[in-house]
Protein backbone atom coordinates (compact mmCIF):
# COMPACT_ATOMS: atom_id res chain seq x y z
CA UNK A 1 0.00 0.00 0.00
CA UNK A 2 1.49 3.36 -0.89
CA UNK A 3 2.14 6.16 1.64
CA UNK A 4 -0.74 8.63 0.82
CA UNK A 5 -3.01 5.30 0.63
CA UNK A 6 -2.03 4.97 3.90
CA UNK A 7 -2.70 8.67 4.75
CA UNK A 8 -6.10 8.55 3.06
CA UNK A 9 -7.31 5.40 5.16
CA UNK A 10 -6.50 6.82 8.47
CA UNK A 11 -7.81 10.01 7.89
CA UNK A 12 -10.96 8.55 7.39
CA UNK A 13 -10.86 6.16 10.20
CA UNK A 14 -10.06 9.28 12.44
CA UNK A 15 -14.26 9.80 12.53
CA UNK A 16 -15.08 6.25 12.73
CA UNK A 17 -12.41 4.78 15.28
CA UNK A 18 -9.71 6.90 16.87
CA UNK A 19 -8.67 7.55 20.40
CA UNK A 20 -6.82 10.08 21.44
CA UNK A 21 -5.15 9.24 24.78
CA UNK A 22 -2.69 11.20 26.95
CA UNK A 23 -1.10 10.27 30.14
CA UNK A 24 -0.59 12.85 32.81
CA UNK A 25 1.77 11.85 35.71
CA UNK A 26 0.02 8.38 36.90
CA UNK A 27 -2.87 9.30 35.02
CA UNK A 28 -4.65 8.44 31.63
CA UNK A 29 -7.39 9.98 29.90
CA UNK A 30 -8.42 9.09 26.35
CA UNK A 31 -11.17 10.60 24.40
CA UNK A 32 -12.88 9.83 21.16
CA UNK A 33 -11.93 12.18 18.19
CA UNK A 34 -13.96 12.78 15.23
CA UNK A 35 -11.90 15.60 13.13
CA UNK A 36 -7.92 15.24 12.56
CA UNK A 37 -5.37 14.12 9.80
CA UNK A 38 -2.53 13.71 8.26
CA UNK A 39 0.70 14.87 6.23
CA UNK A 40 3.97 16.69 5.92
CA UNK A 41 4.96 19.74 7.68
CA UNK A 42 8.19 21.35 8.19
CA UNK A 43 9.58 18.42 6.94
CA UNK A 44 8.17 15.85 9.42
CA UNK A 45 5.07 13.29 8.91
CA UNK A 46 2.62 15.12 11.05
CA UNK A 47 -1.16 14.46 12.24
CA UNK A 48 -3.21 17.04 13.47
CA UNK A 49 -6.49 16.54 16.12
CA UNK A 50 -8.67 19.14 17.57
CA UNK A 51 -9.95 19.03 21.04
CA UNK A 52 -12.42 21.18 22.49
CA UNK A 53 -11.56 22.99 26.09
CA UNK A 54 -14.77 21.90 27.78
CA UNK A 55 -13.48 18.43 27.02
CA UNK A 56 -11.73 16.83 30.16
CA UNK A 57 -8.64 15.72 28.37
CA UNK A 58 -7.89 19.45 26.98
CA UNK A 59 -6.15 19.93 30.44
CA UNK A 60 -3.99 16.63 29.85
CA UNK A 61 -3.17 18.03 26.39
CA UNK A 62 -2.26 21.09 27.40
CA UNK A 63 -0.27 19.33 30.18
CA UNK A 64 1.65 17.19 27.92
CA UNK A 65 3.86 16.85 25.00
CA UNK A 66 3.33 13.36 24.05
CA UNK A 67 0.11 11.36 22.85
CA UNK A 68 -0.82 8.33 21.43
CA UNK A 69 -3.60 8.29 18.76
CA UNK A 70 -5.08 4.37 18.28
CA UNK A 71 -7.58 3.14 15.81
CA UNK A 72 -9.64 -0.39 16.79
CA UNK A 73 -12.27 -2.41 14.49
CA UNK A 74 -15.87 -2.38 14.33
CA UNK A 75 -16.15 -4.94 17.65
CA UNK A 76 -15.03 -1.71 19.63
CA UNK A 77 -17.95 0.80 17.99
CA UNK A 78 -19.44 0.74 21.84
CA UNK A 79 -16.28 1.67 23.43
CA UNK A 80 -15.40 4.63 21.00
CA UNK A 81 -19.02 5.61 21.83
CA UNK A 82 -18.63 5.60 25.23
CA UNK A 83 -15.26 7.07 25.60
CA UNK A 84 -17.19 10.02 23.23
CA UNK A 85 -20.21 10.59 25.54
CA UNK A 86 -18.28 10.10 28.81
CA UNK A 87 -16.34 12.62 30.83
CA UNK A 88 -13.12 11.66 32.65
CA UNK A 89 -13.92 13.74 34.95
CA UNK A 90 -16.81 11.94 36.02
CA UNK A 91 -15.64 7.73 35.48
CA UNK A 92 -12.78 6.38 34.69
CA UNK A 93 -13.18 5.36 30.59
CA UNK A 94 -10.84 3.30 30.61
CA UNK A 95 -11.53 1.14 33.52
CA UNK A 96 -15.48 1.69 31.89
CA UNK A 97 -14.03 -0.09 29.16
CA UNK A 98 -12.08 -2.83 29.74
CA UNK A 99 -9.17 -1.25 28.05
CA UNK A 100 -6.02 -2.20 28.95
CA UNK A 101 -2.66 -0.29 27.86
CA UNK A 102 0.92 -0.25 28.12
CA UNK A 103 3.21 2.47 29.27
CA UNK A 104 5.87 2.69 26.82
CA UNK A 105 8.62 5.32 27.67
CA UNK A 106 5.47 7.91 28.54
CA UNK A 107 2.80 6.85 26.17
CA UNK A 108 -0.48 4.83 27.07
CA UNK A 109 -0.34 2.49 24.05
CA UNK A 110 -4.12 0.46 24.19
CA UNK A 111 -3.16 -3.56 23.69
CA UNK A 112 -5.89 -4.10 21.87
CA UNK A 113 -5.78 -1.49 19.03
CA UNK A 114 -5.22 -2.19 15.93
CA UNK A 115 -3.12 0.63 14.97
CA UNK A 116 -1.20 3.44 17.31
CA UNK A 117 0.63 6.22 16.52
CA UNK A 118 2.87 7.80 18.96
CA UNK A 119 2.56 11.47 18.73
CA UNK A 120 4.60 14.28 19.90
CA UNK A 121 3.35 17.45 20.11
CA UNK A 122 4.68 20.92 17.72
CA UNK A 123 1.98 23.21 17.66
CA UNK A 124 -1.27 24.14 19.09
CA UNK A 125 -3.21 27.15 18.74
CA UNK A 126 -7.09 27.98 19.05
CA UNK A 127 -9.77 27.95 16.44
CA UNK A 128 -10.63 31.65 16.04
CA UNK A 129 -14.08 32.60 14.83
CA UNK A 130 -12.68 35.98 13.01
CA UNK A 131 -10.30 33.30 10.93
CA UNK A 132 -12.65 31.85 8.89
CA UNK A 133 -12.60 32.39 5.61
CA UNK A 134 -16.04 30.20 5.00
CA UNK A 135 -18.50 30.61 7.45
CA UNK A 136 -20.25 27.33 7.00
CA UNK A 137 -18.39 25.96 9.39
CA UNK A 138 -19.62 28.17 11.94
CA UNK A 139 -22.80 25.76 12.16
CA UNK A 140 -20.37 23.68 14.38
CA UNK A 141 -19.73 26.06 17.37
CA UNK A 142 -23.30 27.49 18.27
CA UNK A 143 -22.35 27.40 21.71
CA UNK A 144 -18.65 29.23 20.72
CA UNK A 145 -16.78 25.98 21.90
CA UNK A 146 -14.35 26.29 19.71
CA UNK A 147 -11.61 23.52 18.98
CA UNK A 148 -7.65 23.75 19.68
CA UNK A 149 -5.96 22.45 16.80
CA UNK A 150 -2.63 20.55 18.31
CA UNK A 151 -0.29 19.28 15.16
CA UNK A 152 1.65 16.61 16.24
CA UNK A 153 4.35 14.68 14.92
CA UNK A 154 3.94 10.99 14.04
CA UNK A 155 7.36 9.48 15.87
CA UNK A 156 5.91 5.76 15.68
Amino acid sequence: MKDSQINDNLAKRISESALLTVKHGERVNTMTVSWGGFGVLWGKEVCFVFVRPSRFTYGFCESEDKFTLSFFGKERKKTLSYCGTKSGRDTDKIKDCDLSYSDEDGFAVFDDAQITLKLKKLYSDDIKKECFNDLSPLANYKDGDFHKMYVCEVLH
